[in-house]
């Protein structure tokens, strides 16, 4: 127990510096009782594309059933686990829930699948692939605001521990026993997913917490939907691979993986799996592979997701003209009033139109209207921040007459 409490990422840590150091400092209040990752935790549960994860698909669309893991609830599960994990080896619990709950941020409607078409979209266009991992770094970095203490539009300027486990989370890993890297990089060094580990211990955790969290969850809401009623008998042999007593269910996995992660781990093995557990973890991600992710069942929603996502991006790109961007908006706006209203309202924030005072605003300028690929990124960025009922209420009005 508490095997790696030497290594916390805690004012003794000799990275401790780095770990703290924010672009621009915060604010300070004279009663503030929050350390630096508890202000980091309270900024991100109030920034708006964490409220919006509730209604963001995990792996079904499913916006009707309340019993299906959205993007909110995984993320909950994510910080459970990792909470569980951090506790008994002894690491920062403060960090791990402050990555937890802003793993998922970057993440844009409809899952992974609409990951997949706005990086079609983003190679065609930008010659850059989009992956949530790096969007959501660049929304808590330059996206996200809230208002500080003389009520100023501020960027959220997190940690650097946390900025960096929210890149290096990247949860589709196939190796064991992960360890942190020494090095402090400059985190827009990053190219593509897991291509550094993270930089700390507890970012670490956060990183196996989550391919924990969806691997299992995902089996009980295809139960649920009823995807797996052709493969019980496959599902029961699976579930039962690890006991001879007992059938074991999703919760009773979570344990028995969460469990024998802390006893097989060290700091000088690195986080780490017994062969059978991990075996049982590559069997149940193989299994959910091939009879949950490449379903018949989800492909007509799929189809729907690219119709629904291209449309709202080439209507938006359409009316790109340069300096007279704005002026094409109020034309369009007559016919398409609801997404008109609030592609500006979205993008006044990162371009100077000139009444940033007016607006109170104090965070990065990002774009310019002279720049046609600043534009088609603004478009990006705005799709990817929506919630898949928003995404389908702007689709709705592109198409209704």
């Amino acid at each position: 127990m508490k095997k790696f409490e030497n290594y916390a990422a805690t004012l003794n840590n000799p990275n401790w510096d780095y770990m703290i150091k924010r672009e621009t400092p915060l604010y300070k209040r004279n009663n503030d009782l929050r350390d630096e990752f508890q202000r980091d935790y309270t900024r991100i549960i109030h920034s708006n594309s964490y409220k919006r994860l509730k209604h963001k698909t995990q792996v079904f669309f499913s916006p009707e059933n309340d019993h299906i893991c959205t993007r909110i609830e995984h993320v909950t599960h994510v910080e459970s686990i990792s909470y569980t994990i951090a506790k008994y080896l002894g690491l920062n619990t403060d960090l791990t829930r402050a990555i937890s709950v802003a793993h998922d941020l970057g993440h844009s409607p409809f899952g992974h699948e609409g990951e997949r078409i706005l990086s079609e979209i983003s190679k065609r266009d930008l010659g850059k692939t989009f992956w949530h991992e790096r969007n959501g770094l660049e929304f808590v970095d330059n996206i996200e605001l809230l208002e500080d203490n003389n009520k100023n539009m501020q960027n959220l300027d997190l940690t650097y521990a946390v900025r960096d486990g929210i890149i290096s989370h990247c949860g589709e890993i196939d190796e064991n026993c992960i360890k942190p890297r020494n090095e402090y990089i400059d985190l827009n060094n990053y190219t593509y997913p897991n291509e550094f580990a993270p930089y700390t211990w507890e970012a670490c955790v956060v990183k196996i917490s989550d391919k924990i969290s969806y691997i299992c969850r995902d089996i009980e809401d295809a139960i649920t939907l009823g995807i797996l009623d052709k493969h019980v008998d496959e599902l029961f042999e699976l579930l039962n691979i690890t006991s001879e007593n007992e059938q074991l269910n999703n919760t009773i996995i979570i344990n028995n993986l969460i469990h024998d992660l802390c006893e097989n781990s060290s700091p000088e093995k690195g986080l780490c799996f017994s062969k059978k557990a991990l075996d049982l973890m590559n069997k149940i991600k193989e299994f959910n592979y091939k009879n949950i992710y490449s379903s018949e069942r989800i492909k007509p929603s799929v189809r729907y997701f690219n119709i629904v996502i291209n449309e709202i991006y080439n209507l938006l790109k359409s009316a790109y003209n340069g300096t007279d961007t704005l002026d094409n908006f109020k034309n369009l706006s007559n016919t398409y009033p609801k997404l008109c209203e609030s592609f500006i309202s979205f993008i006044s924030n990162y371009y100077d139109f000139g009444n940033r005072e007016a607006l109170k605003l104090k965070n990065k300028v990002l774009f310019s209207l002279d720049n046609e690929k600043d534009y088609y990124q603004a478009i990006i960025y705005y799709i990817s921040g929506m919630t898949d009922n928003f995404a389908i209420e702007i689709y709705n009005e592109i198409i209704h007459f």
